[in-house]
């Protein structure tokens, strides 16, 4: 079995090129936004830091497949890096620190391509998360500064934290009565969205969490790092992995009530 380290060390290199970027433009007063076919904006840093990763990977594993949220896919093949130049960009504009690049590393197999290699790295926050299959998951400035991500043992709804990232999403799909009487269940609610509620359920600080409608970018690194701290991560289907379009993660103690709430009146 390969131990993909190497693999996890480039994506440090890539994560600290791309914060170098990011954190460069980060409440320029001239920073270019523009608006996507899907209504979502994307800056100019979006772009630079994807250009960026994407060089570096032609360089470093020219073998390798590219897929990203502003360039698309690139090359065929069993390995594949998944990139979101900046999760959280909407924040990123506004001036809130709330962002991050995300960066993953796919292999082919069984039931299709699964995440092997994730980093997170938020740098306005001054905090990178990462995991590699069968090594753990960790956080803290580099691979050599580091502690180990465990999640909770919180067993109780009515002892949970759940965060999630906006109601609109839920009322659209049919599924807002079952999140809200889940609300009224735990012992906790917050609203942090993007990649940071699944990092703090991976390192304990939060029970569980949920997305309705997610691509495969925002899923790929986070969902590694939440099942290497020991967690479970699915689709609201229920299926493993970073492949349902939705997203919900938790200590693996409170999923199937997790799941139960949202799907009871879907």
């Amino acid at each position: 079995m390969p131990d993909y380290l190497d693999d996890l060390r480039l994506a440090h290199v890539l994560a600290d090129a791309a914060d170098a970027a990011t954190t460069d433009r980060f409440k320029a007063l001239d920073l270019k936004v523009e608006t996507k076919p899907d209504m979502t904006p994307v800056t100019e840093a979006d772009k630079a830091a994807e250009e960026l990763i994407r060089g570096q990977l032609q360089r470093a594993r020219p073998r390798d497949a590219i897929l990203g949220e502003e360039y698309g896919v690139e090359g065929t093949g069993p390995r594949r890096w998944v990139i979101d130049p900046i999760d959280g960009t909407k924040n990123y504009v506004r001036g809130v620190p709330v962002w991050a690049t995300l960066i993953a590393l796919m292999e082919a197999g069984e039931g299709g391509f699964q995440p092997v290699v994730g980093v997170v790295s938020a740098p306005a926050l001054g905090r990178r998360w990462w995991a590699a299959k069968g090594h753990g998951a960790f956080t803290g400035r580099s691979l050599t500064k580091a502690s180990p991500l465990q999640v909770s043992r919180v067993s109780k709804l009515s002892d949970a934290s759940f965060a999630y990232s906006s109601l609109s999403g839920w009322e659209e799909q049919g599924r807002l009565d079952g999140f809200l009487d889940l609300t009224r269940e735990v012992w906790r609610t917050r609203a942090y969205g993007d990649f940071w509620p699944y990092m703090m359920v991976a390192e304990g600080s939060v029970d569980m969490c949920a997305e309705p409608e997610l691509s495969l970018w925002d899923m790929a690194a986070t969902g590694i790092i939440v099942t290497e701290a020991g967690g479970s991560f699915t689709g609201l289907d229920g299926r493993p992995g970073p492949h349902s379009g939705n997203a919900a993660a938790s200590n693996g103690l409170l999923h199937d009530e997790l799941l139960g709430y949202l799907n009871q009146r879907y």
